[in-house]
């Protein structure tokens, strides 16, 4: 029988392949910097060699384990104290069954992401903050939003803001940086401006930042700013209040053109090297700001609000984990919150920090615990609320599976925040947990990084941890005779 020449050609191309995947399966995890996907031949029966997978059920065990909050029981009673030494212990005990007897007839969970776990001593993490929703109708409550590119283009917040202000009164989207890469697609407000450079607290080292951690000097004389409020969502349509918000001026005019040009206002700002707003009280929806002889003018943004109800401030930042935070100036914060001071502030940082391949976070933990009691040197008079991160998806296996880092950092963030007294939302376990995130892709309601929400998935969000803040609010508003 003659050799078949097909057969051994075909036999030699297959010996080929087996190698070439062999060696694709042995090049290194990174080349210059960037993650490569190795090729596995034997990956769909070798379920655990990944050593990240194989520490998953560890770290659900971690999860389950960190210091969970007392289950319920048929003894929780608003009458089961244990003793206390003085009245403030009394109080504290009080507030603390109460909080249980009504999570428990309520069946809520804390791993779910259905309320937010305080932390603090009596559970008082949020009671200056409901105090001031009392008087939503007399004043402007405000809050600061901080995170990263979760959030960035008022995805979540724009909702979140809506709830709030359909309940408890107010218009108007808050503060807005002078421009950003995300306002061509931020839906809830119009902006152009020329003129300016841009400097962001993640990249340039410069002095002075506030919360928004960017800055604008204007490199042209005149520098321009043009806004238009919309009418994507409820009250935004017009405010009673723009505010103009400066920190380095010496002989600036700005000349303010709105309602469709029927107003203008000429006005030369006050010279300053600190924090700074003009302000103008009037009805409008839209406006253009022309700044002249602005040597050594530095801008910061906008704010469009009323003076009753509701302000929530999106200070999103790409690129940001929160730790750079830390180096906020006090007296540049101080300025600041004279100018806009808040009543609450939620931060909601961690998927800058997490590196796929990392599951100590303790570092992390450490550093953000210093940026919590930062913030509350410089904000006295907020109250803070930390949120965790949310479900992130890779591909294991062929199949989109949530990444072991997040349980990881999920975990030290929830310790975070019992180590700082700091009440504490789990934005993961409100997704739906593990594999959430390919849930939201598959349903339109996250991009296909398996990262970042859509305007869709933002409203979702936005429902959840609204729900959750006025579940917590109930908690308040049953236990005023303990207060």
């Amino acid at each position: 029988m003659k050799d078949n020449p097909v057969f051994g050609r075909l036999l030699l191309l297959l010996l080929l392949t087996l190698a070439l995947c062999l060696a694709l399966h042995g090049l290194p995890d990174r080349f210059l910097g960037q993650r490569i996907k190795k090729i596995d031949l034997l990956a769909d029966i070798r379920k655990d060699a990944d050593p990240l997978l194989a520490s998953m059920d560890s770290l659900r065990r971690a999860l389950e384990s960190a210091e969970p909050l007392e289950p319920f029981s048929e003894a929780d009673t608003a009458t089961t104290l244990p003793a206390a030494v003085d009245s403030l212990a009394l109080v504290a005990a009080l507030r603390d069954s109460i909080s249980r007897v009504m999570n428990r007839e309520k069946g809520l969970s804390d791993a779910q992401g259905v309320r937010i776990e305080d932390f603090s001593e009596g559970h008082t993490g949020l009671k200056r903050f409901f105090a001031a929703l009392k008087h939503s109708r007399n004043r402007p409550v405000r809050i600061a939003f901080l995170g990263d590119s979760f959030i960035e283009g008022d995805i979540m917040v724009a909702d979140f803001r809506s709830a709030l202000q359909e309940r408890f009164g107010g218009h108007g989207v808050g503060f807005v940086p002078l421009a950003s890469i995300a306002s061509l697609y931020r839906p809830s407000i119009d902006q152009q401006a020329e003129g300016w450079k841009m400097y962001s607290i993640v990249h340039d080292k410069i002095p002075g930042y506030t919360l928004s951690g960017l800055a604008f000097e204007a490199q042209s004389d005149p520098a321009r700013l043009a806004f238009r409020t919309t009418t994507r969502y409820a009250g935004l349509k017009q405010v009673n209040s723009l505010k103009f918000l400066y920190d380095r001026n010496e002989n600036t005019v700005m000349q303010l053109v709105y309602n469709s040009l029927l107003d203008t206002v000429t006005q030369a700002l006050a010279g300053t090297s600190s924090v700074t707003q003009y302000e103008l009280r009037d009805t409008l929806s839209e406006g253009s700001l022309v700044f002249t002889s602005t040597q050594g003018f530095r801008a910061l943004g906008v704010a469009l609000e009323d003076e009753t109800g509701v302000v929530v401030d999106n200070y999103s930042l790409r690129g940001n984990s929160g730790l750079i935070l830390g180096g906020l100036d006090p007296q540049v914060c101080e300025a600041f919150r004279a100018i806009r001071p808040y009543d609450l502030i939620i931060l909601q940082y961690g998927l800058n920090a997490m590196d796929e391949n990392m599951l100590d976070y303790g570092w992390y933990g450490q550093r953000m615990a210093q940026v919590i009691r930062h913030f509350r040197q410089c904000f006295p008079e907020a109250d803070l609320l930390l949120v965790s991160i949310p479900d992130r998806a890779n591909q294991y296996h062929g199949a989109f599976s949530t990444m072991p880092a997040v349980l990881a950092l999920l975990h030290t963030q929830r310790r975070t925040a019992r180590s700082t007294k700091t009440p504490f939302w789990n934005l993961f376990g409100a997704m739906g947990g593990e594999n959430s995130m390919a849930e939201f892709v598959a349903k339109g309601w996250a991009s296909k990084d398996y990262t970042h929400l859509t305007f869709s998935g933002g409203r979702a969000i936005a429902g959840y941890f609204m729900k959750a803040l006025m579940l917590e609010k109930e908690f308040y508003d049953a236990s005023e005779p303990a207060r």
